[in-house]
Protein backbone atom coordinates (compact mmCIF):
# COMPACT_ATOMS: atom_id res chain seq x y z
CA UNK A 1 0.00 0.00 0.00
CA UNK A 2 0.96 3.54 -0.86
CA UNK A 3 2.16 6.38 1.92
CA UNK A 4 -0.72 8.58 1.98
CA UNK A 5 -0.73 12.20 2.29
CA UNK A 6 -2.15 14.26 4.98
CA UNK A 7 -3.49 17.38 6.33
CA UNK A 8 -4.46 18.81 9.74
CA UNK A 9 -7.27 17.05 11.47
CA UNK A 10 -8.68 20.93 11.95
CA UNK A 11 -7.43 24.65 12.09
CA UNK A 12 -5.25 25.77 14.60
CA UNK A 13 -3.76 29.56 15.12
CA UNK A 14 -1.07 31.40 16.90
CA UNK A 15 -0.18 34.73 17.60
CA UNK A 16 3.31 36.44 17.82
CA UNK A 17 5.55 38.78 16.75
CA UNK A 18 7.92 39.04 13.29
CA UNK A 19 11.76 38.62 13.99
CA UNK A 20 12.62 41.34 11.34
CA UNK A 21 9.46 43.73 11.35
CA UNK A 22 8.65 43.31 15.38
CA UNK A 23 5.09 43.52 14.10
CA UNK A 24 2.42 41.47 15.77
CA UNK A 25 1.19 38.61 13.65
CA UNK A 26 -1.74 35.66 13.99
CA UNK A 27 -1.61 33.10 11.42
CA UNK A 28 -4.10 30.52 10.87
CA UNK A 29 -3.17 27.20 9.57
CA UNK A 30 -6.17 24.88 7.91
CA UNK A 31 -7.07 21.99 6.63
CA UNK A 32 -6.21 21.47 2.66
CA UNK A 33 -7.36 19.17 0.05
CA UNK A 34 -4.85 16.38 -1.36
CA UNK A 35 -2.23 17.96 -3.67
CA UNK A 36 -2.56 21.40 -2.45
CA UNK A 37 0.80 21.02 -0.66
CA UNK A 38 1.71 24.12 1.32
CA UNK A 39 0.13 27.72 0.48
CA UNK A 40 0.68 30.71 2.28
CA UNK A 41 -2.16 33.18 2.20
CA UNK A 42 -2.55 37.10 2.63
CA UNK A 43 -5.12 39.05 3.08
CA UNK A 44 -6.59 40.76 -0.31
CA UNK A 45 -8.95 43.51 -0.06
CA UNK A 46 -12.08 43.58 2.06
CA UNK A 47 -12.43 39.49 2.24
CA UNK A 48 -10.33 38.04 -0.54
CA UNK A 49 -7.17 36.08 -0.32
CA UNK A 50 -4.13 36.37 -2.06
CA UNK A 51 -2.06 32.65 -2.14
CA UNK A 52 1.68 32.37 -2.15
CA UNK A 53 2.47 28.79 -2.81
CA UNK A 54 5.66 27.70 -0.72
CA UNK A 55 8.03 27.17 -4.32
CA UNK A 56 11.42 28.13 -4.56
CA UNK A 57 11.21 29.84 -7.17
CA UNK A 58 9.29 32.22 -5.62
CA UNK A 59 12.18 33.22 -3.51
CA UNK A 60 12.68 36.52 -3.25
CA UNK A 61 14.90 37.55 -0.45
CA UNK A 62 17.38 35.15 1.57
CA UNK A 63 19.39 37.42 4.11
CA UNK A 64 18.67 36.35 7.47
CA UNK A 65 15.70 34.35 6.36
CA UNK A 66 14.02 33.49 3.52
CA UNK A 67 10.92 35.27 1.80
CA UNK A 68 8.12 34.70 -0.89
CA UNK A 69 6.50 36.79 -2.97
CA UNK A 70 3.80 35.83 -5.45
CA UNK A 71 1.80 39.04 -6.95
CA UNK A 72 2.71 41.82 -5.41
CA UNK A 73 2.50 40.37 -1.62
CA UNK A 74 4.90 39.03 0.09
CA UNK A 75 5.53 36.62 2.93
CA UNK A 76 8.69 36.26 5.28
CA UNK A 77 10.35 33.91 7.85
CA UNK A 78 8.91 30.97 6.54
CA UNK A 79 11.63 28.41 6.72
CA UNK A 80 11.04 27.54 10.54
CA UNK A 81 7.38 26.66 9.97
CA UNK A 82 8.60 24.82 6.68
CA UNK A 83 10.92 22.66 8.46
CA UNK A 84 8.06 21.63 10.71
CA UNK A 85 5.62 20.66 8.16
CA UNK A 86 8.37 18.56 6.24
CA UNK A 87 9.54 17.35 9.24
CA UNK A 88 6.39 15.81 10.60
CA UNK A 89 5.64 14.68 7.21
CA UNK A 90 2.23 17.41 6.77
CA UNK A 91 1.34 17.56 3.12
CA UNK A 92 -1.30 20.02 2.97
CA UNK A 93 -2.07 23.00 4.46
CA UNK A 94 -3.30 26.21 4.17
CA UNK A 95 -1.13 29.56 6.34
CA UNK A 96 -3.09 32.97 7.31
CA UNK A 97 -1.16 35.65 7.95
CA UNK A 98 -2.61 38.98 9.34
CA UNK A 99 1.11 40.51 8.71
CA UNK A 100 3.89 39.29 5.82
CA UNK A 101 6.04 37.45 8.41
CA UNK A 102 5.94 34.38 10.20
CA UNK A 103 5.66 34.72 13.77
CA UNK A 104 9.65 33.74 15.34
CA UNK A 105 7.96 32.41 18.32
CA UNK A 106 11.31 31.05 20.36
CA UNK A 107 13.44 30.87 17.29
CA UNK A 108 13.02 27.24 16.33
CA UNK A 109 10.55 24.64 14.95
CA UNK A 110 9.48 23.59 18.53
CA UNK A 111 6.29 25.73 18.89
CA UNK A 112 5.25 24.91 15.34
CA UNK A 113 5.60 21.35 16.18
CA UNK A 114 3.70 21.35 19.41
CA UNK A 115 1.21 23.35 17.41
CA UNK A 116 0.56 20.50 14.51
CA UNK A 117 0.89 17.84 17.14
CA UNK A 118 -1.86 19.22 19.12
CA UNK A 119 -4.04 19.07 16.43
CA UNK A 120 -3.19 16.31 15.06
CA UNK A 121 -2.95 14.89 11.15
CA UNK A 122 -5.25 13.00 9.38
CA UNK A 123 -4.34 10.91 6.17
CA UNK A 124 -5.98 11.99 2.71
CA UNK A 125 -7.12 9.14 -0.10
CA UNK A 126 -4.07 10.14 -2.20
CA UNK A 127 -0.84 8.81 -2.67
CA UNK A 128 2.54 11.31 -1.23
CA UNK A 129 5.06 12.19 -4.27
CA UNK A 130 8.08 12.35 -3.69
CA UNK A 131 11.30 14.30 -5.44
CA UNK A 132 13.67 11.57 -6.06
CA UNK A 133 17.50 12.32 -6.73
CA UNK A 134 18.59 10.44 -9.61
CA UNK A 135 21.62 12.24 -10.59
CA UNK A 136 24.17 14.37 -8.12
CA UNK A 137 23.77 17.74 -8.38
CA UNK A 138 26.79 20.63 -6.66
CA UNK A 139 26.49 24.17 -6.46
CA UNK A 140 28.52 26.67 -4.72
CA UNK A 141 29.07 30.01 -3.72
CA UNK A 142 33.18 30.86 -3.17
CA UNK A 143 34.12 29.05 -0.28
CA UNK A 144 30.67 27.59 0.28
CA UNK A 145 29.24 24.43 -1.88
CA UNK A 146 26.30 22.01 -1.00
CA UNK A 147 25.51 18.57 -3.30
CA UNK A 148 22.17 16.87 -3.26
CA UNK A 149 22.58 13.18 -4.53
CA UNK A 150 20.83 9.72 -4.93
CA UNK A 151 20.04 7.96 -1.59
CA UNK A 152 17.48 6.16 -0.44
CA UNK A 153 15.81 8.12 2.17
CA UNK A 154 16.44 11.93 3.31
CA UNK A 155 19.95 12.67 4.88
CA UNK A 156 21.60 15.94 5.85
CA UNK A 157 25.14 16.18 6.35
CA UNK A 158 25.91 20.18 7.51
CA UNK A 159 29.65 21.58 8.24
CA UNK A 160 29.29 25.25 10.06
CA UNK A 161 32.95 27.04 10.49
CA UNK A 162 32.31 30.80 12.03
CA UNK A 163 35.06 32.61 13.58
CA UNK A 164 33.77 32.57 17.59
CA UNK A 165 35.14 30.87 20.49
CA UNK A 166 31.52 30.04 21.51
CA UNK A 167 31.17 27.64 18.41
CA UNK A 168 33.28 24.74 18.14
CA UNK A 169 35.22 24.80 14.82
CA UNK A 170 34.34 22.47 12.11
CA UNK A 171 31.31 21.40 14.07
CA UNK A 172 29.12 19.31 11.93
CA UNK A 173 26.45 16.87 11.86
CA UNK A 174 24.69 14.53 9.96
CA UNK A 175 20.83 13.03 10.21
CA UNK A 176 18.82 10.78 8.43
CA UNK A 177 15.04 12.68 8.67
CA UNK A 178 11.70 11.26 10.48
CA UNK A 179 9.26 12.85 12.57
CA UNK A 180 11.25 11.42 15.89
CA UNK A 181 14.47 12.68 14.40
CA UNK A 182 12.80 15.60 13.56
CA UNK A 183 11.34 16.36 17.03
CA UNK A 184 14.00 15.05 19.53
CA UNK A 185 17.00 16.00 17.23
CA UNK A 186 16.44 19.20 15.64
CA UNK A 187 13.03 20.96 16.08
CA UNK A 188 14.27 22.79 19.28
CA UNK A 189 17.45 24.40 17.54
CA UNK A 190 17.40 28.04 17.38
CA UNK A 191 18.42 30.46 15.20
CA UNK A 192 21.09 32.43 16.36
CA UNK A 193 22.64 35.77 15.97
CA UNK A 194 25.82 37.86 17.34
CA UNK A 195 25.71 41.26 19.17
CA UNK A 196 27.90 43.59 16.76
CA UNK A 197 25.81 42.93 14.20
CA UNK A 198 22.56 44.03 15.70
CA UNK A 199 22.80 47.92 15.66
CA UNK A 200 23.55 47.60 11.71
CA UNK A 201 20.77 44.96 11.55
CA UNK A 202 17.82 47.19 12.88
CA UNK A 203 19.61 50.33 10.91
CA UNK A 204 18.41 48.46 7.74
CA UNK A 205 14.88 47.28 9.90
CA UNK A 206 16.18 43.54 10.07
CA UNK A 207 15.76 41.77 13.47
CA UNK A 208 13.32 44.56 14.99
CA UNK A 209 11.40 42.02 16.93
CA UNK A 210 15.00 39.60 17.70
CA UNK A 211 15.58 39.00 21.71
CA UNK A 212 17.00 36.52 24.35
CA UNK A 213 13.60 35.35 23.83
CA UNK A 214 13.78 34.33 20.20
CA UNK A 215 17.18 33.40 19.82
CA UNK A 216 20.66 32.73 20.59
CA UNK A 217 22.77 35.92 20.94
CA UNK A 218 26.23 35.77 20.85
CA UNK A 219 29.07 38.60 22.26
CA UNK A 220 32.43 38.23 21.01
CA UNK A 221 32.93 35.41 24.03
CA UNK A 222 30.38 33.69 24.81
CA UNK A 223 26.31 32.48 24.54
CA UNK A 224 24.65 35.37 26.46
CA UNK A 225 21.26 33.25 26.72
CA UNK A 226 20.57 32.72 30.75
CA UNK A 227 19.77 29.39 29.63
CA UNK A 228 22.47 28.33 27.53
CA UNK A 229 22.40 26.10 24.64
CA UNK A 230 19.42 23.20 24.16
CA UNK A 231 22.26 21.11 22.48
CA UNK A 232 26.24 21.42 22.75
CA UNK A 233 26.12 21.68 18.84
CA UNK A 234 22.81 23.64 18.56
CA UNK A 235 23.96 26.02 16.09
CA UNK A 236 24.44 23.33 13.07
CA UNK A 237 21.33 21.84 14.53
CA UNK A 238 19.69 24.93 13.31
CA UNK A 239 21.37 25.04 10.40
CA UNK A 240 20.00 21.59 9.08
CA UNK A 241 16.73 22.66 10.51
CA UNK A 242 16.87 25.43 8.10
CA UNK A 243 17.90 23.80 5.50
CA UNK A 244 14.66 20.90 5.64
CA UNK A 245 12.38 24.58 5.68
CA UNK A 246 14.59 25.93 2.41
CA UNK A 247 14.81 22.64 0.14
CA UNK A 248 10.58 21.67 1.15
CA UNK A 249 10.14 24.67 -1.28
CA UNK A 250 10.70 21.78 -3.71
CA UNK A 251 7.26 20.63 -3.06
CA UNK A 252 7.64 17.52 -2.46
CA UNK A 253 9.61 15.22 0.17
CA UNK A 254 12.85 14.51 -0.62
CA UNK A 255 14.85 10.90 -1.47
CA UNK A 256 18.37 12.24 -1.20
CA UNK A 257 21.55 12.98 0.40
CA UNK A 258 22.41 16.98 0.98
CA UNK A 259 25.52 17.42 2.10
CA UNK A 260 26.76 21.29 2.85
CA UNK A 261 29.43 23.19 3.74
CA UNK A 262 29.02 27.11 5.32
CA UNK A 263 25.14 26.76 3.90
CA UNK A 264 22.88 29.38 4.42
CA UNK A 265 19.36 30.27 2.78
CA UNK A 266 20.87 31.51 -0.75
CA UNK A 267 22.79 28.81 -0.89
CA UNK A 268 19.91 26.19 0.21
CA UNK A 269 17.88 27.97 -2.61
CA UNK A 270 20.39 27.87 -4.95
CA UNK A 271 20.60 24.02 -4.90
CA UNK A 272 16.78 23.97 -5.19
CA UNK A 273 16.50 25.89 -8.11
CA UNK A 274 19.35 23.96 -9.73
CA UNK A 275 18.03 20.64 -9.60
CA UNK A 276 14.41 22.27 -10.91
CA UNK A 277 16.39 24.02 -13.38
CA UNK A 278 17.48 19.87 -14.35
CA UNK A 279 15.04 17.65 -15.08
CA UNK A 280 17.33 14.61 -15.59
CA UNK A 281 18.53 15.08 -12.05
CA UNK A 282 15.27 13.91 -10.34
CA UNK A 283 11.99 12.00 -10.62
CA UNK A 284 8.25 12.32 -9.52
CA UNK A 285 7.21 9.00 -7.48
CA UNK A 286 5.53 7.15 -4.60
CA UNK A 287 7.04 4.77 -2.04
CA UNK A 288 5.66 1.86 -1.53
CA UNK A 289 5.43 -0.34 2.02
CA UNK A 290 5.31 -3.89 1.90
CA UNK A 291 4.52 -6.07 3.84
CA UNK A 292 7.77 -6.55 5.89
CA UNK A 293 7.31 -2.96 6.63
CA UNK A 294 10.57 -1.57 4.58
CA UNK A 295 9.60 1.20 2.27
CA UNK A 296 10.57 0.99 -1.25
CA UNK A 297 10.85 3.60 -3.41
CA UNK A 298 9.28 3.37 -6.94
CA UNK A 299 9.16 5.90 -9.37
CA UNK A 300 5.83 6.86 -11.11
CA UNK A 301 4.77 8.63 -14.58
CA UNK A 302 3.52 11.70 -12.39
CA UNK A 303 3.50 14.89 -13.94
CA UNK A 304 5.32 17.98 -11.74
CA UNK A 305 2.24 20.27 -10.41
Amino acid sequence: MDIRQTTLRKAVHLTGIGLHSGNPVRMDMLPAPADTGVVFERPDGAEGWQRIPARADLVTETTLCTALTCEGQRVATVEHLLSAIAGLGLDNVIVRLSAPEVPIVDGSSGPFVFLIQSTGMVTLDAPRRYMIIREAVQVGDEDKWARLEPYEGFKLSLEIDFDHPAIEAGQQVSVELDPDTFVHELSRARTFGFLRDIEYLRQHEMALGGSLDNAIVLDDYRVLNDDGLRYADEFVRHKILDAIGDLALLGAPLRGHYTAYKAGHALNNKMARAVLANPASYAWGTVAAPADGAAQTREAALAAS
